[in-house]
């Protein structure tokens, strides 16, 4: 199930063309958005446009990303998984439903499209994104089958998102977009250390 990464990294989107934003509103979202002033980007981004450019391809990444998440807790609470998978399955949704309120709200007040040109930020595979074929097999397994299967491909989920978090933390200016992508590492790892010591007493 093992899915090869096709996503180029967000640093190196980042120096790429220059995508003219335009940030609009002064509330809880806009007052950090990416298409501010220079003053706030980052001493590790090369330009304030790579900044930007990072922060939008970010949140157009990690939007589906996390809707698959949440796809995935879904099954696993409509499939009898085990207490510890349930409970993970809630941490979840609790956790990236809101996220992704948030992340579509940035694209909003930037005027940005809700989804990356060339297909990237689909759900055909890449930073951890599982196929189709996975989707199907993980619906049609039950049990400590299910179980075991469900954490395997979090696991590698989540280590996608946090790969894509860590890569805006390289160029963001944005104090929102530093926030929650400091929120995602720090929260995802510490869910991938649960999963991987479930893995073994799924059977």
């Amino acid at each position: 199930m093992h899915v090869t990464q096709r996503y180029p990294t967000l640093a190196g989107l980042g120096i790429a063309a220059v995508l003219t934003l335009s940030a609009c509103g002064t509330d809880q979202a806009g007052s950090g958005a990416a298409g501010g002033t220079g003053s706030t980007t980052s001493s590790t981004s090369e330009t304030p446009e790579a900044g930007r450019k990072g922060d939008v391809m970010f949140a157009q990444m990690m939007i589906p990303h996390h809707q698959q998440a949440v796809e995935m807790a879904d099954r696993a609470l409509q499939n009898g998984a085990s207490p510890a998978v349930t409970e993970l399955a809630q941490q979840i949704k609790a956790a990236q439903g809101p996220e992704i309120e948030t992340m579509t709200t940035w694209l909003q007040e930037w005027r940005a499209p809700m989804t990356a040109e060339e297909g990237h930020g689909g759900h055909d595979g890449g930073a951890g994104m599982m196929a189709d074929g996975d989707m199907k097999d993980l619906s049609a397994a039950s049990g400590p089958t299910f179980n075991e299967m469900w954490l395997t491909m979090m696991v590698e989920h989540h280590e996608g998102a946090v790969v894509m978090a860590q890569d805006v933390l390289t160029t963001t200016g944005n104090p929102e977009v530093k926030e929650l992508a400091q929120a995602i590492v720090a929260g995802q790892k510490q869910e991938i250390a649960t999963m991987t010591s479930l893995i073994s007493g799924t059977s």
